[in-house]
């Protein structure tokens, strides 16, 4: 130490070696300056600060010890070797890059240090290369102590400059970082310098690529001027770029209190740097200090208040942690009755960013979309989707020896209420049906809309079948009582079909086919009641959809065939029109009954292209008969429906050329429930046609009184239901009376069906009915026996 200092006094000329420092504090603090704009930066942006850092400090560092070499008294007999002197200046900037650039991309203080570590070594490389550039006539021997000292002394003070720098962008640790950093130089130099030992040799003579001191002190100050230009431009640049900052800062702030999110910075430690008023008004922070504060202070405040549930002490070190290992966070927290979601996102160079979103508004909207996707909207009872994933609970949880039930619920004839009174009175009448059955389970049972009107029950934790049995007697009851729904009261019934698990399947959806199934044949057993699975019932389902595939196929094979049933005047017995009805000649099962496979093709549909067949092909017959003799032909209330209908009748009438008066078309009252305006006004358009329009089966459906008055029918067809208990039930007999009595009084023809024999006949002449047809003149025959049937008054079933 004495030597050093002895040198320091002695053998350097203090003016200079003030010069020297002046230098060497100038470049250190554009070093550090250019160190904080680098790490601000990214990519391309920071590579050119670090260049320009690793110059200005490599001037520097070059400068101040030539500056020193001049004011070293022993070295002013001496000159400097060229290239050596310029391969200092290359290691003096080349190593500072190296070094800046560790410390510059990273925020671990390892590599900052190590960083430092770098540009200390870079100072001493450089000193020692621009030593041996030193020529004069003495031997140059070194003191390996001290040399040793003055190598660690700078790679120590400059690792402390850069890793003070790198702990924060500031005024004190820039201060600190510059002088530490020239600390770091100048006892590098000194120290070196004390380390030499010259011993005189008249010998050694001066190269000829050597520069004098006077030269170099020239160089030197031009280095040191253009050391203070490139500071002067950083600064400059500095400042530019903080204003810049400034006004991006400006903008940043009225982005930050116009976000509809609330948030707040953190630093490494905790401590709160930036918020807006968003984050304060959230979470009720308006009245208390933040900036500057750690995060834990302020939880311990609002837990002190009862703002703030859970343990401060243990939730901040985690979150901390998070930030430091670059883990991103989110939790949802609830807040003075809000929820609010909490993003923790770590920010480079330390610390995070958390955002809070009230998310109340949104997880209410997300719930309710949810309700609604396994809710029914009307009746807001599960959905089939919800019902499904219920079952297979109840699946699951059924102990041994339990048993589970599925009931498909289905009601009756609600298409017609739907038809005659509209579909709000519909729907509110589903919605009434939904509360009677929730009202009517168990606790643990489940109800569900389907669809339509489809219902379903799961009933759970019965071990008997008399359970299941007892609930659906109770749900026929309860959903057959009248209904009064906007000044209608409404009577409608249910069928109810019932699967059990385990015996009838354990599986969901075999369990829903098989209740199903169920519930056809209770609608086929006349409604308004309820069955169990059987195994058969799987067996007439596929029975049934073959039928449907070979009635597909049938039309077209063409294996539909209109037969012929006469009508009959009562008074004179002639045959005044025959009606078409149609006939299935399968090639295997034979001749096939309408009333097997008729409701089937309405379900299907396919009664649309049956009955346009039968209107075709019965036209073309019928023009073949005598003009005075009519044809019949039904209209199913599915085929009624189509908008095609009246171009079918014309196109039928215009291809056979049958006059439009000796065509009758029959409809059921079924046919007025579906939509009386649209209805009336389209039998308005067939009878303007010409064509007469009959009632069929009348006084077996609704309110058959009030639509004689609605519409001029031509005739009325009496069911065959009055006409076989005409001798033995005075009720039918007095019926008979009645409806003839109507037909007489507003000029209507009566026909009666299903005349069977010579007494039915009677009577029903006495009472003065206009028309008969029945097996006592003929069963329906085909097309080639009309001619007989004309002939010959009565042809018997057997003949």
């Amino acid at each position: 130490m004495y030597q050093v200092l002895y040198c320091l006094t002695e053998e350097h000329d203090l003016r200079l070696v003030a010069l020297g420092g002046a230098v060497c504090l100038l470049a250190s603090a554009a070093a550090i300056s250019l160190f904080h704009r680098a790490r601000a930066v990214q990519g391309l942006g920071r590579l050119a600060w670090i260049g320009l850092d690793a110059a200005v400090s490599g001037c520097g560092i070059w400068a101040t010890h030539f500056i020193a070499m001049l004011a070293y008294g022993p070295g002013g007999a001496g000159a400097y070797n060229i290239p050596v002197t310029i391969l200092s200046l290359i290691f003096a900037i080349s190593v500072t890059f190296v070094g800046l650039s560790i410390a510059v991309s990273s925020v671990r203080a390892v590599w900052i240090v190590l960083g430092g570590a770098i540009v200390g070594a870079g100072v001493a490389a450089m000193h020692y290369t621009g030593m041996a550039a030193l020529e004069i006539p003495a031997r140059v021997d070194w003191i390996g102590g001290t040399v040793a000292v003055s190598v660690l002394s700078g790679i120590v003070f400059a690792a402390l400059a850069l890793f003070v720098a790198a702990r924060r962008d500031d005024l004190f640790h820039a201060l600190t970082a510059t002088a530490l950093l020239t600390v770091a130089i100048v006892a590098h130099h000194f120290t070196a310098m004390g380390a030499v030992l010259l011993t005189p040799d008249p010998t050694l003579a001066i190269s000829g690529l050597s520069i004098p001191p006077a030269s170099l002190s020239f160089l030197t100050a031009s280095a040191a001027v253009a050391i203070i230009a490139i500071a002067l431009v950083a600064a400059l640049l500095d400042r530019r770029a903080r204003g810049q900052l400034g006004a991006q800062q400006m903008v940043l702030d009225t982005a930050l209190e116009n976000m509809s999110q609330g948030l707040c910075m953190f630093d490494a430690d905790g401590k709160i740097i930036l918020f807006n008023e968003r984050y304060a008004a959230m979470l009720r922070r308006t009245d208390i200090a933040l900036i500057g504060r750690l995060l834990v202070d302020v939880l311990r405040e609002e837990q002190a208040k009862g703002h703030w549930q859970g343990d401060a002490d243990e939730f901040f070190p985690r979150l901390v942690a998070d930030a430091r290992e670059g883990r991103t966070t989110t939790d949802v927290v609830n807040r003075f009755g809000r929820s609010i979601r909490v993003v923790n996102q770590p920010m480079q160079g330390g610390g995070w960013v958390a955002t809070f979103e009230d998310i109340t508004e949104w997880l209410e909207a997300q719930a309710k979309i949810s309700h609604m996707a396994r809710h029914d909207a009307l009746t807001s009872l599960p959905n089939r989707v919800l019902f499904h994933e219920q079952l297979e609970q109840g699946l699951r949880r059924t102990r041994s020896g339990d048993q589970l039930a599925v009931l498909c619920l289905d009601l009756d004839h609600f298409k017609d209420i739907n038809d005659s009174l509209g579909h709000p009175i519909g729907d509110a009448l589903l919605k009434e049906v939904g509360r009677r059955l929730a009202a009517a389970v168990g606790e643990s049972d489940t109800v569900a809309r389907l669809g339509g009107d489809e219902f379903a029950v799961v009933q759970i934790g019965r071990s008997e079948e008399a359970a299941a049995r007892s609930l659906a007697r109770r749900l026929v009851e309860v959903i057959s009582a009248p209904y009064d729904i906007d000044d209608h009261q409404i009577v409608i019934g249910v069928s109810i079909g019932i699967s059990l698990s385990p015996q009838d399947g354990s599986d969901p959806d075999e369990l829903l086919k098989n209740a199903d199934l169920a519930l056809y044949r209770a609608k086929a057993d006349g409604r308004g009641t309820y069955r169990f699975f059987e195994a058969g019932m799987d067996a007439r389902a596929q029975a049934r959809r073959l039928l449907e595939m070979d009635l597909r196929a049938a039309l077209q094979r063409g294996e539909f065939e209109p037969y012929y049933q006469p009508i009959r005047d009562v008074v004179s017995g002639r045959v005044v029109a025959f009606e078409a009805l149609l006939r299935w000649n399968h090639p295997q099962r034979g001749l096939i009954a309408p009333v097997d496979f008729i409701p089937l093709a309405e379900e299907t549909g396919l009664i649309v292209q049956l009955g346009e067949f039968v209107l075709r092909s019965a036209c073309v017959d019928a023009a073949t008969w005598p003009d005075d003799v009519d044809l019949a032909v039904n209209l199913s209330p599915v085929q009624f429906k189509n908008p095609n209908l009246i171009a079918s009748v014309t196109e039928a009438l215009a291809a056979s050329g049958l006059d439009a008066h000796r065509l009758e078309l029959e409809i059921t009252e079924s046919v007025l429930l579906q939509n009386s305006e649209a209805t009336l006004t389209t039998l308005h358009d067939l009878r303007g046609m010409g064509l007469r329009i009959s009632l069929d089966d009348f006084g077996t459906g609704y309110s058959s009184l009030s639509y004689l008055r609605s519409f001029p029918f031509d005739k009325i067809k009496i069911d065959r239901s009055f006409v076989s208990e005409l001798a033995t039930r005075e009720d039918s007999m007095a019926i008979i009376r009645a409806v003839t009595g109507l037909g007489r009084s507003l000029g209507i023809v009566t026909t009666a069906e299903g005349v069977e024999n010579d007494a039915q006949l009677e009577l029903l002449r006495r009472e003065g009915c206009n028309q008969a047809q029945g097996y006592l003149f003929s069963r329906p025959r085909p097309a080639s026996d009309v001619t007989m049937m004309l002939d010959r008054p009565r042809l018997r079933a057997s003949a």
